[in-house]
């Protein structure tokens, strides 16, 4: 791959500043694939200048300008499509098939839902005398993950850009790959110069300089809640806008009504797709407790069936962790689980059998946790899942909302209306009913200490917008 020790910035690929480097690891292998750049603050200040010299002409574009520039972006990007399907599976794992039908169409996803929220959105609006107008909030810094990477670029970059903001991308180092082919798909549809730009580097280095820097009007950030605090943190001085997508420990309450076999089968399954590297993952799994033996032997029976295995081979279901750090992590917890007195079910420490290399994790369940455990508490990002038992309705809601987090949940029941009354009473951004997937143009995001803002469609599009009253316009 081309570009990988250079930055896009104005227009071009450019020299780094800096010289530190960092290799990129494949996780299945544990063997560096190739080595990126990493920027420091005046590499920021370069691209923060190149995007702040742009904003002016690209917040006067029209409507038709931007329809028709993200209309060449989406063509541009299907004839890259199996290049990042490609890029992603060998950067952070994602099994091929789940790259080819997943990973890479969700950014095509996300550049249409905002293509079709730009042609629909109403940037003036009268109230009376006073007219409402919506403009571009500014030059935007982007600091995104790398669990579902292009996916969480695209939710972000496709909607500025139809909002007419100009930006700064740093992605994750960890899977840094995909967004530099995610550039020369902007640059080749004909982004103008100085619109996207993108560094490479750390959290401590690159996006705090971003979240600091004085001529950035607004900071987006898709991470840890840890992490997420600390942008705040150092955007706070400036006064910018900050909207954050971040962890969760999600609930999935399966109502006593529920077909038990398929909604534990198909919702352990739902847990492990992307070997649980998914902020929105169902990993409590909530059923009435005198029925927790019948669920424990659906849970485990769905468990041993899944196949880990290196990500490009024909019928493995879950690739490994990212990292030598997540596998750490997620073994720690899955140790504190049994310490702290969790039935495992399925599962446990160490990598499956066969597997000697590579940051593969047993798909792990426990059984007959109670919420004040620690891996009841804590976002594991693993294929890790509990089982908590609850005693009537009003029980599974006070379990389910009994966290710091609020981004997603899951109720099932037979009674549609029943399951819908379940989910008002959740403290979530969002709520799955009966297995329903994500739509790409409802909004993302949650509650508490899970952000603030929403991503997706007409509601991705507002957060990049500021909205002006003019107040005495009588004209028509």
């Amino acid at each position: 791959m081309q570009n990988t020790r250079k930055f896009y910035i104005d227009g071009e690929w450019v020299e780094p500043i800096g010289t530190d480097t960092l290799d990129v690891v494949n996780p299945a292998t544990e063997m560096a694939i190739t080595t990126i750049a990493l920027g420091d603050e005046k590499d920021v200040d370069r691209a923060v200048t190149a995007a702040r010299t742009a904003f002016d002409s690209y917040a006067s574009t029209t409507r038709a300008d931007r329809i028709e520039l993200l209309s060449r972006v989406i063509e541009v990007y299907g004839r890259r499509m199996n290049d990042l399907a490609t890029t992603i599976t060998q950067e952070m794992g994602a099994p091929a098939g789940l790259a080819a039908t997943a990973q890479a169409p969700c950014g095509m996803a996300h550049l249409a839902a905002a293509l079709d929220a730009l042609r629909r959105f109403e940037f003036e609006e009268k109230i009376g005398t006073t007219t409402v107008v919506h403009e571009p909030v500014g030059v935007c810094a982007f600091i995104t993950p790398w669990n579902w990477p292009v996916n969480q670029i695209a939710a972000k970059v496709a909607p500025a850009l139809a909002a007419g903001c100009t930006m700064v991308l740093k992605p994750s180092e960890i899977a840094p790959l995909n967004a530099i082919i995610f550039a020369e798909i902007l640059h080749e549809a004909g982004v103008p110069a100085g619109v996207f730009n993108l560094v490479h580097g750390d959290g401590p280095t690159v996006g705090a300089a971003l979240s600091r820097h004085p001529d950035v009007d607004m900071v987006s950030f898709t991470g840890s809640t840890r992490a997420g605090v600390e942008v705040a943190r150092n955007a706070a001085p400036t006064v910018k806008r900050v909207a954050q997508e971040l962890g969760g420990k999600s609930a999935n309450i399966v109502l006593v009504d529920a077909d038990f076999d398929e909604v534990i089968t198909r919702d352990v399954m739902g847990v492990v797709v992307n070997a649980g590297q998914s902020c929105n993952a169902g990993s409590r799994i909530l059923v009435p407790s005198d029925r927790m033996d019948e669920a424990c032997a659906i849970a485990k029976a769905a468990a041993e069936k899944i196949v880990v295995g290196p990500p490009d081979a024909d019928g493995t279901t879950v690739g490994p962790l990212v990292s030598q750090a997540q596998f750490d992590k997620v073994q720690r917890l899955i140790q504190t689980g049994i310490d702290e007195g969790g039935t495992l079910v399925a599962g446990g420490v160490g990598r499956p059998a066969g597997l000697s290399a590579g940051y593969f994790v047993r798909p792990t369940v426990f059984a007959n946790v109670t919420n004040d455990m620690t891996i009841a508490r804590e976002e594991i990002f693993g294929p890790v899942m509990m089982l908590i038992g609850y005693e009537d309705e009003a029980d599974a809601i006070r379990i389910a909302n009994d966290t710091t987090y609020g981004l997603s949940g899951m109720v099932s029941s037979r009674d549609p209306q029943r399951a819908r009354n379940v989910a008002r009473k959740l403290r979530t951004g969002m709520v799955h009913l009966n297995g329903a997937p994500l739509a790409f143009d409802a909004p993302f995001g949650g509650y508490k200490q899970s952000g603030n803002g929403r991503e997706f469609g007409k509601f991705g599009l507002a957060e990049y917008l500021e909205a002006k009253a003019i107040f005495g316009d009588n004209e028509n």
